[in-house]
């Protein structure tokens, strides 16, 4: 089981020809909304992978409320965990015509307590596995572990600052984050990210679009591949796919190169229809998309002195 706790929204997209500046005014071209948030989208990424998921974020007692969850159930995503006492929160994605975007997110009622109560309930429950986006460092850092509890798995993009970050990098087992995030906080080069892998024992994947992913492991070792080649529609919610689809594959007992592997061709699937949720692909679509297109192998780095560290899923700090 994977317990994903963290951010849902109700997403206003707008359609815009290029993103604003300051004190510039566009004309939206279309406008539509739809169901996000990183916790959840990561949740059902994970169940259309073919993984155990349960979203348990903060939404509202009312009727939008209870249709997001609706459609988290239809996605085979547990939802009982769910607070209803907080407020189903807003993010505004500005879309420009070739698929990037801008997002003003609205803050969320997942508290401090309500993240101890979550990963207590993993712990009780056998959770193999529990998610947090960024948003919730540093004051999650003390998110009960230890042997036997879940791992953690944090989506870095959303922590404010580095003081955060790296109290996420040090709670984490295994971490995700754009390179633009990661360059700001950690340093610009592939050498910060690997050193902070090594100092916080965390497996880090950065991500960088259309340029791929790297894998650094605590032991040293370096592991990259490709993006895949699609016309992107939309890029949002890309991430958030990548997050649930790599949780997925290590759940299903893939190792943490393999599971990046998959999770960048999800990612990169996502990006082909509009929207956080509509384009999240299928485990089906991912793996027939593996087996019809020849991929450019895994690119591994052994650490100084030894092989490849290539840990599997169940490997504990």
């Amino acid at each position: 089981m994977i317990v994903f706790c963290g951010y849902a929204n109700a997403d206003l997209t707008v359609a815009v020809p290029v993103l604003p500046g300051p004190a510039a005014r566009v004309q939206a071209t279309a406008v539509r909304r739809g169901d996000g948030g990183m916790a959840a989208n990561a949740a059902v990424a994970a169940a259309r992978m073919g993984a155990d998921a349960r979203f348990a974020g903060a939404v509202g007692p009312d009727p939008l409320s209870t249709e997001f969850l609706r459609t988290l159930d239809a996605d085979g995503v547990r939802t009982d965990w769910t607070s209803r006492t907080g407020v189903l929160t807003t993010a505004v994605v500005l879309l420009t015509p070739d698929g990037e975007r801008s997002i003003i997110s609205q803050d969320d009622q997942v508290t401090p307590g309500h993240v101890a109560d979550v990963a207590g309930r993993a712990r009780a429950a056998g959770a193999d596995w529990l998610y947090l986006d960024g948003y919730r460092f540093p004051a999650a850092a003390a998110v009960p572990g230890g042997p036997g509890g879940p791992a953690l798995v944090v989506d870095l993009d959303g922590c404010d600052g580095p003081r955060a970050m790296r109290a996420a990098l040090d709670a984490a087992d295994h971490a995700i984050v754009g390179r633009a995030q990661a360059a700001a906080f950690l340093g610009a080069d592939a050498g910060a990210f690997a050193a902070a892998a090594s100092e916080h024992r965390v497996h880090l994947v950065v991500t960088d679009g259309a340029r791929g992913w790297t894998l650094f492991t605590p032991g040293g070792g370096r592991h990259g591949g490709p993006a895949i080649e699609v016309t992107a529609v939309d890029a949002t919610g890309a991430g958030d796919c990548f997050a649930g689809a790599y949780c997925a594959e290590l759940d299903l007992g893939a190792s943490p190169p393999d599971a990046a592997r998959v999770a960048a061709v999800a990612a990169g699937l996502s990006c082909t229809r509009p929207g956080a949720r509509d384009g999240l692909p299928r485990r089906e679509a991912v793996l027939a998309h593996i087996r019809a297109t020849p991929t450019e192998p895994t690119r591994t780095d052994a650490p100084a002195g030894g092989a490849p560290h290539s840990p599997g899923p169940a490997e504990r700090r």
